[in-house]
Order: C-alpha cells, then sequence, then structure tokens
C-alpha cells in the first residue's frame, strides 16, 4: 500500500478518508511499546486518531496479550440490518471469492453478524482472533480496531498492522465504516474489510464506504413496508384466489374464510410451522405436507420479501389426493448444476450460472441484471438447453416493442410449459411496462407446475427515466447478478476459441499466445458481445490459420500490464465511475474516493485508464 505525504493529507468530506500515511513496521511498533509501558510516543509516528482510540482501550483496561470477549449466541438472522446487507455482502463476496479478503458485517454493538471471505487461510486466522460471528469486537472489549474504532468515533476508520492495540492482530489490515439508517440517521452496524496487513489496498477506505452506501439504500427499501407488503400480497392472492390463503409474518397470521373452513387449529400449526420455515429460505417454494389429520395439501409459498431472508410471505394452500413420498420429493437423479452451453468455467460466472439453473429447476421466475453484453440471455437460454432442450423457447425483445409485442407475450404465457426470456425490458416505455404487469400477474400466481418459465433481462443503470419498473420487478421473486467479464476474464481463454469457430463457420483459426495475451489483459467494457465484436472483425480480415497481433483492431490493442484479480477490477471500477462522476477531473475523483491525487495517477497509468479532458465527454474507458 503506497504511503501518502503529509501535504497529501488534506480534509475530506463526507465518509469516505483519505489513505493514511504510515511509518515503517519497526517504528510504529516501538511506538507501540512505548505507549503500554506510559513512555513517551516519538511525535508524528502514530496517527492521531489511533493515539485517542489507544488511550481508549487503556481506560477500559483491555488486555493487550490475550482476548476477553463476550459471546452472543442469540443471533437474529431476521434482523432489519442482516436482511437488508445479505443480498449486497453475496454480491462483494462473488467478485472477492478469489481475494483474500473478509467482509464483515457487525451490529451496533460490534457484535459480528456475518462474515465472507473465500480464502481459508484468512479465516483460519479470524477464528483464531475471534473475528467470527457472535464474538464482539467493540473496542472496549478489544481495543483499536477497524470495527470498534469506527462505532466510537462515528465513522470511516482503517487501522493497519501494529495500530492495532491488542497483540495478534498486527498481521491484520482493515477498514470500517458505520451502516446509518437512511432516515434516522441511527447506526445501525457497521461493515468492515479486513485483510493481511501486506494486501492491503489504497482503495480500502473507498470499498468499503461504497459497499456501506449499498447497505443503507438496501435498508431504506426495507424500512416500513414489511407489513404494507405483507398486506397488499395477501390481499392480491385473496382477490385471485378462491382458495385457502394464510399470511404469515413474526408477529401476524391472517387468513381467509376458506383456510378456516379447511383447517382446523390441529392442522394449522404443521402447516404454518413448515410454511414458516419454507418462507425463510427467501425464495417461492411450493411443499407438500402431510397433515394430523389426514389431509394431504400443496402449499405455495411466496415471500413478501425476499431480499436477505423473509420474515412473511403469503401461502396458497390446496388439498391434494395422498401421493407417495417417491413422488413428493422428486425422487430421481440429481443432475449437474453446471451450464455447458454457457461458455466459460471461472468461479463468478460458474456460481452465476448455478443460481440461473437452481431457479429454473425450481420454475422461479428471474430477473438476469448486469452490464450490456455481460450474457444475461446467454444464461436464460443455456438453462433451459441445459434441462429441457426439446421444449419451446421464445426470446422477445423489448426493443421491438409495438402493438403486437404483448401480445405475443400473452401468447407466449397461454401456451404453457416451456421458456419464455423477455429482453432488455427495462427499455419499455411506461405505458409498456403496465401492459406487461397486467399480463403477467395472472400467471404468476399460478401454481400449474406446467406454467412457463419465465427470465427477464435488466441492464443494469440502464431503466429509462419516468418508466417505473417496481411493479414489473415485483413479478420476479429472485434476482441474479450477472458479473462483467472483467470479473472473471480468466474465460477468455475459452470464449475466443468458441466465438472464433462460430465466425469461421468450420475454418480453422486460433489465436497466438500473444494474441491471447492482450486479449485477457484488456478490461472490455462492452463484455462478451465486445471480444465478438472484435473477433468478428479479425474473421473478416483472415478466414484460417493463426491470429496474430496485426490482426486485432486497434481498440483493443491498449491493455492493462498484467490480468487483474477480482478486487483490482472493483477498484478500477470505482476510479472508472468516480471520472465519469467527475467530467474526468483527477482531482475531484480523487476526492471523491478519498484517496490523493498521487495514487488516483498511479493507479490511471497502471490500469491503462484513458481518462476525457475535464468538461467534454463524459466517458472513460477501462484500459482499451
Amino acid at each position: 500500500m503506497a504511503a501518502l505525504t503529509d501535504d497529501e493529507q488534506g480534509p475530506v468530506s463526507g465518509r469516505h478518508a483519505r489513505v493514511p500515511a504510515q511509518p515503517a513496521a519497526e517504528e510504529l511498533a516501538r511506538a507501540r511499546v512505548s505507549f503500554l509501558h506510559a513512555e513517551p510516543v516519538q511525535p508524528g509516528v502514530v496517527r492521531e486518531p489511533i493515539l485517542a482510540s489507544w488511550s481508549r482501550s487503556q481506560s477500559w483496561q483491555v488486555p493487550v496479550d490475550h482476548f476477553e470477549l463476550p459471546y452472543a449466541d442469540d443471533l437474529d438472522p431476521e434482523s432489519l440490518l442482516t436482511r437488508a446487507a445479505q443480498p449486497v455482502l453475496r454480491d462483494v463476496a462473488d467478485q472477492f471469492a478469489t481475494e483474500p479478503v473478509s467482509v464483515i458485517l457487525c451490529d451496533a454493538g460490534g457484535v459480528v453478524l456475518e462474515r465472507r471471505s473465500g480464502d481459508s487461510t484468512l479465516d483460519r486466522h479470524l477464528d483464531r482472533v475471534f473475528l467470527a460471528p457472535g464474538f464482539s469486537y467493540a473496542e472496549r472489549y478489544v481495543g483499536t480496531n477497524g470495527i470498534g474504532s469506527a462505532l466510537e468515533g462515528g465513522g470511516p476508520t482503517q487501522v493497519f498492522g501494529h495500530e492495532h492495540y491488542v497483540d495478534n492482530l498486527e498481521n491484520l489490515a482493515c477498514a470500517g465504516v458505520p451502516v446509518r439508517h437512511p432516515v434516522t440517521g441511527r447506526v445501525f452496524g457497521v461493515v468492515d474489510i479486513t485483510c493481511w496487513r501486506s494486501n492491503a489496498g489504497a482503495m480500502m477506505a473507498a470499498a468499503v464506504a461504497a459497499i456501506a452506501h449499498r447497505i443503507e439504500e438496501s435498508l431504506l427499501e426495507h424500512s416500513g413496508r414489511r407489513e404494507h407488503s405483507l398486506m397488499q400480497d395477501y390481499l392480491r392472492a385473496c382477490r385471485r384466489n378462491r382458495g385457502a390463503v394464510f399470511a404469515l409474518g413474526e408477529d401476524l397470521l391472517m387468513m381467509n374464510d376458506r383456510a378456516r373452513e379447511l383447517f382446523d387449529p390441529g392442522d394449522q400449526t404443521p402447516l404454518l410451522a413448515e410454511a414458516a420455515e419454507a418462507l425463510g429460505s427467501g425464495r417461492a417454494r411450493q411443499l407438500m405436507v402431510d397433515l394430523p389429520s389426514g389431509l394431504t395439501v400443496r402449499v405455495q409459498c411466496r415471500p413478501s420479501f425476499s431480499e436477505g431472508g423473509v420474515s412473511g410471505g403469503v401461502l396458497q394452500v390446496h388439498a391434494v389426493p395422498r401421493i407417495g413420498p417417491a413422488e413428493r420429493d422428486g425422487a430421481g437423479p440429481v443432475l449437474a448444476p453446471a451450464l455447458p452451453t454457457a461458455v466459460g468455467s471461472g468461479a463468478l460466472w460458474n456460481r452465476c450460472g448455478q443460481a440461473v439453473d437452481r431457479h429454473f429447476r425450481s420454475r422461479e421466475w428471474l430477473i438476469l441484471e448486469g452490464e450490456p453484453g455481460a450474457g444475461k440471455a446467454t444464461l436464460a437460454r443455456a438453462a433451459h438447453r441445459n434441462r429441457t432442450p426439446a421444449a419451446h423457447l421464445r426470446v422477445l425483445d423489448a426493443d421491438g416493442y409495438g402493438p403486437q409485442w404483448i401480445s405475443e407475450v400473452a401468447g407466449e404465457l397461454g401456451n404453457g410449459a416451456g421458456t419464455l426470456v423477455l429482453a432488455h425490458v427495462d427499455r419499455l416505455p411506461a405505458d409498456g411496462v403496465a401492459a406487461l404487469v397486467d399480463t403477467l400477474e395472472p400467471f404468476r400466481e399460478s401454481t400449474d407446475a406446467d406454467r412457463p418459465w419465465v427470465a427477464a433481462t435488466v441492464t443494469r443503470g440502464g431503466r429509462r427515466r419516468g418508466a417505473d419498473l417496481t411493479d414489473l420487478l415485483s413479478c420476479f421473486p429472485r434476482t441474479v447478478e450477472v458479473p462483467p467479464l472483467r470479473h472473471h476474464i480468466e474465460d477468455v481463454a475459452e470464449l475466443v476459441p468458441h466465438l472464433l469457430a462460430r465466425l469461421g463457420r468450420g475454418a480453422t483459426l486460433s489465436c497466438s499466445a500473444e494474441v491471447m495475451r492482450v486479449l485477457t489483459r484488456n478490461r472490455w467494457p462492452g463484455n462478451v458481445e465486445q471480444l465478438y465484436q472484435v473477433l468478428r472483425k479479425v474473421v473478416a480480415k483472415r478466414r484460417s490459420g493463426v491470429v496474430e497481433l496485426a490482426d486485432l483492431p486497434p481498440e483493443c490493442r491498449s491493455t492493462t500490464r498484467r490480468v487483474l484479480t477480482p478486487l483490482e477490477a472493483i477498484e478500477c471500477d470505482a476510479i472508472i465511475d468516480a471520472l465519469v462522476y467527475t467530467d474526468g477531473n483527477k482531482l475531484e475523483a480523487a476526492r471523491h474516493l478519498g484517496t490523493s491525487r498521487a495514487t488516483i495517477y498511479r493507479k490511471i497509468r497502471e490500469y491503462g485508464i484513458s481518462v476525457p479532458d475535464p468538461g467534454t465527454e463524459r466517458t472513460a474507458v477501462r484500459g482499451g
């Protein structure tokens, strides 16, 4: 991590904190020992916020050589903070899957609620220092650290190596940011990024601040809407269903007259118990439940709010003839979750494919969201072809919206089984969105096992002004984020020969090692579609043989000097977003990110980012 000079440490507005200048580890370690022995600390060696935290830790009599942490065994997995943060943490954990980085969520008391990391060595070390769910990392128990000190200071905090108060934390670096309720401003908790001290990067503060902001946005979406969502879903189900309907919440139970007639209290208890467990999974499910009265029922469980866990939802219950256990459990071989027709085997892409396949098998309607050209529709088609290759598949692109488009959607839904992919629904005009919602509604509530599977694609950040998608998105209980190509760049090695074979129509065409190096180091802002267009230009010039550097079009020759890790790719994206936001003004972008001008200049050169002059077109290019 680059050290900043004192003249680069200007004031920072907002939540971002600049990366502090760091003395040599030995010098800082000596200063810590001097402080602990009540000896003078050399001026300028220890940052003022760290000295203040050390003093607080000493006044609390925090042990220096061991841990004495309280443990909470009653964590609430359905708390508002946990539910709001879980989808954000899942997304961030996927992006950091191959990095020695841990993302940690704590409550307002510093108790660890969740810890997500893809690095087993780091996980084992964090277990040894009790930085694990249930333990409190409040400053009064652990002394100076990124979690407790952020809560005490009420703002962003970074702690590196020997700045930690307690022994055995000197190999770690952490950056924490309080998570505040977006309406009341009350501190709900803290989100923290922890890594090895040697891996600490200049953008840790900006990265964790961005995560905290996303959690706060999710909190805003959740606040005050739980009971309202449950009531609206219940009333809608009662209007459209003549059978038994229940609404089940944490402290709420409603049922219509038909439910009271069919089920006595003895049957209601096991029915609601199984349904509550299903709703807790956070996704729509269909259950078969044997009741004490001898009745067997089919229960369609639909969460009223599914992000980050579920505390309530609507149950539609139908009595059915008793069936055998083998049929009930859907006995048969479990198919592999991979999608062979979606080219790529990188961890992030494969995990995304598994999620789409899982929702296809459960017939849950699905939103696929991602950047243009990332492969959203490809994943939907691949799930269909992998599981039901002989079944009907139709793709309707909203770019072709017109008088007959909604009629075609209705016709596909009415035909029953099969797969319907609705591409680019965010490009629909407002009246088109409303018409599509009206068309989908009768079918999304259906419990018919033969109803078509519907997947819709949405371009991240591409929603039209004036076209509110809230009602449309509510028709789809699940959303899968499709990663950009730069976040699974290792898949370029598989995509290139696949695309060349498709474009070459039987001709033998391959790439030289140098060309593959260039292609795997490109940032591909247009994702797989951009790679396809580049190779299409190559094939137009060379129909067979070996592709050399001279065959590549100019736009893909500017690259980073090496393949970026997922963490570096995310850091690069943050810099580009800041440059776009500030019209290419590097100084303003540095302030926005909470880093120095020297650091952002170095990162721009390192990542090969092309920057427009301030005041010109608002674009920035990711390394070609």
